[in-house]
């Protein structure tokens, strides 16, 4: 075997990802020692294990964790490779591959994804949807072009710029006595019951709130996690507690004996940014300053403001 087959990569990261080779085999729709033969195949080609296994579980070697990161990046631009031909081919002159995190205002994605470039008039976009952790995840392994997402952590390789941005929103009940303010703070929830958007939805704003909660010495009686605004909604009225959301999600949800509130914390504020990679150039570049220069122009003082994103 003189080169490696897309089959020995699409094994290892299957097994990489679960640590069964039982599980990877049914995701992949072959037997197990069918497996099992092209991971040793594999490691026959590579002169060095990539899995520590034994009866009770599967791990990777340091060597299997190079190679895995490395396979993920090559399956994924062997896929954007077929993409890119088949779109070209069909009349695009060029195709980018950009994801939207799910907890943006649909305003602001209808914006990003309606934008023109003069230079590149056929410009064909992918979309597509995940947490924004995981997007900036796949920007910064070439998977994906550009992404709109909640801002997090810094990430070396990429560079990011600011869309818009504002506070979080309380959702609770119309009954409640802090309805009777018009914005509420952290230090007025102390020993209420509070909903929020589960850690794996977005770490950083997680430990945000968490902290800042912390630090003022407030303790929530209970705390619920929820990965959408509906979810949210029901737990209010379960609970009688109050739910952190986007602007959008909370409006949305806002209804049947429920209404919002900012929250007025000056170091908590929801920006939503576009992130690329420091060395785009091109139809990329171009992309996020015609996308930043529209935001803008929509969301200009002289103008009526669009309810942007939060």
């Amino acid at each position: 075997m003189n080169e490696i087959d897309l089959r020995l990569m699409r094994a290892a990261v299957a097994i990489a990802e679960d640590l069964n080779f039982s599980r990877a085999a049914a995701r992949l729709h072959i037997s197990q020692p069918a497996l099992t033969k092209q991971i040793q195949d594999l490691e026959g080609f590579l002169r060095t294990s990539i899995f520590e296994r034994d009866h009770q579980k599967v791990s990777l070697t340091d060597a299997g964790r190079a190679f895995v990161e490395e396979a993920r990046l090559s399956l994924a631009h062997h896929q954007r490779a077929i993409q890119a031909a088949r779109s070209v081919a069909g009349g695009a002159e060029a195709v980018l591959n950009l994801g939207l995190s799910p907890y943006i205002d649909p305003l602001l994605t209808s914006i990003v994804s309606t934008v023109q470039l003069p230079l590149f008039p056929d410009l064909q976009l992918h979309f597509s949807s995940d947490y924004s952790l995981e997007l900036v995840r796949k920007v910064d392994s070439g998977e994906l072009d550009i992404a709109v997402v909640v801002e997090g952590a810094e990430q070396r390789r990429l560079a990011s710029v600011e869309l818009t941005r504002g506070p979080f929103y309380v959702l609770l009940q119309e009954t409640s006595s802090l309805a009777q303010q018009e914005s509420i703070s952290i230090k007025s929830l102390d020993g209420v019951p509070w909903i929020l958007f589960a850690p794996q939805v977005h770490p950083f704003l997680y430990e945000q709130l968490t902290q800042r909660a912390d630090g003022l010495g407030v303790v929530p009686r209970e705390r619920h996690h929820v990965t959408n605004a509906e979810h949210a909604a029901q737990l209010v009225n379960r609970t009688g507690g109050v739910a952190f959301l986007t602007r959008y999600g909370a409006s949305r949800v806002a209804s049947d004996g429920l209404t919002l509130r900012p929250l007025v914390e000056p170091d908590l504020r929801l920006r939503i940014v576009m992130v690329a990679r420091n060395d785009a150039v091109g139809v990329v570049s171009e992309f996020v300053r015609a996308t930043v220069k529209r935001v803008k122009k929509l969301t200009e003082p002289t103008q009526r403001r669009l309810p942007l994103a939060i």
